[in-house]
């Protein structure tokens, strides 16, 4: 029998069932009408952004990384909760826009930026983190042509990464920004241009759960601002810290000491060099404030037995949660946190694999995990889904759709 992953603290039962938000998740699938479906708290929202801001430095900015989870809805929500956005794509931004946020509150980053949504950010206000010196020269020539003050940053390829990082976004030969030996001299041929000069993003990590690697990586990253705008010779407005702050997924993981990375941080703050004391800083977080706040809900349709092993087949899969079936970057498969939510309360029977509708061996939900016997019609709950679910799998593959989502 392998290990589940923990499950995130504060669910409990409701009549032997799991309860998302006080409501009983059968209840909130007959609401929705339909499986599969990602259920997502607001509850659980406002409660991990007043955690973080209490932990946190009060001058610190808070950021959400779009990608984590776009749904419109969500996106609404978080309006209220943080300080700004950072989008990584023209399809983001628009759906930022469709959720009624201030594009102005709005950074674009990522590689590939095509002109089109260049022009768009500059159009609308965005600040624009720039991935290339190529990119800078694109982007103030659209901005001539517009008669257009663009906001343009700076995106700085560190010459260190995160220890313990999920995906390293920094160090070495990176897609991701201008290398840091090269950052000063375009830093001032920005500001000459004319441009609305807007900083740094320094992003070297993410998925971090060791907060002393979070700690050590923030003071680099703070170290390596202040040397960068020393030598550029420019005051630096904002920089953008990164994030990288993980959630537990897998047996034997612990959540993040957020109060000891903001204490660290607020010793930091309180001694900053004299280039640094005029900027304001921010993080950007997406899965740690939207992870744990999911729940992916999907019915049992089929239970049978294959040389001894019982499978629980689902009407959902991979193509809603590629990252908990192990094919979303994880070298090693490992189980996800994940229970048979119609029987929450119920001791561990038997083991079984929970897999999904679509006809391919990779897609499995949970391998041999330990589970109350299940039959057909009852729910599984896949934990820690409010990132990178339904806008990070193969929605498509085999005909099979997407699945609901709904705020509740």
């Amino acid at each position: 029998m392998k290990p589940l992953g923990p499950i995130p603290a504060g669910f409990a039962a409701i009549d032997g069932e799991l309860a998302i938000a006080g409501r009983k998740a059968s209840d909130i699938v007959a609401q929705a009408g339909t499986t599969p479906l990602f259920v997502y708290a607001r509850e659980r929202l406002d409660a991990r952004l007043a955690e973080l801001r209490a932990a946190m430095p009060t001058q610190l900015d808070i950021h959400y990384a779009v990608k984590a989870n776009p749904f419109g809805p969500l996106l609404a929500h978080m309006a209220g909760l943080v300080d700004g956005f950072d989008v990584a794509s023209g399809g983001e931004l628009a759906l930022a826009e469709a959720a009624g946020i201030d594009l102005a509150r709005v950074s674009f980053a990522g590689p590939g930026k095509r002109d089109a949504e260049l022009e768009l950010a500059i159009i609308k206000g965005v600040t624009l983190n720039l991935e290339s010196a190529r990119e800078a020269d694109r982007a103030l020539a659209i901005a001539e042509r517009l008669g257009v003050v663009p906001r343009l940053a700076i995106r700085v390829n560190p010459d260190f990464d995160l220890k313990g990082s999920g995906m390293k976004m920094g160090g070495g030969a990176k897609q991701f920004g201008i290398d840091a030996d090269k950052v000063p001299a375009l830093a001032r041929r920005l500001v000459e241009a004319g441009a609305e000069w807007r900083g740094f993003h320094i992003f070297a990590g993410s998925q971090a759960l060791d907060a002393a690697a979070i700690i050590e990586t923030q003071a680099q990253t703070l170290e390596l601002a202040a040397r960068l705008a020393q030598e550029a010779g420019v005051a630096l407005p904002k920089c953008n810290l990164g994030g990288g702050f993980g959630i537990p997924y897998f047996p034997g993981d612990k959540p993040v000491d957020v109060a000891a990375v903001g204490a660290a941080l607020a010793e930091r703050f309180a001694d900053l060099p004299a280039v640094l004391r005029e900027t304001r800083f921010c993080i950007e977080l997406g899965r740690y404030l939207v992870g744990e706040a999911g729940v992916y809900l999907t019915r049992i349709v089929d239970r049978k037995e294959s040389h001894g092993e019982i499978f629980l087949v689902t009407d959902g899969g991979l193509h809603h949660q590629l990252a908990a079936s192990g094919n979303f970057g994880t070298v090693v498969r490992r189980n996800y946190p994940s229970c048979i939510a119609t029987r929450f309360d119920a001791p561990v029977e038997e083991e079984a694999s929970v897999v999904g509708c679509l006809c391919t061996p990779l897609d499995r939900l949970a391998d041999k995990g330990g589970f109350p016997r299940a039959e057909e019609g009852d729910l599984v709950a896949v934990f820690c889904a409010g990132a990178y679910g339904a806008s990070a799998s193969p929605v498509h593959f085999l005909g099979q759709g997407p699945a609901t989502e709904i705020l509740i």
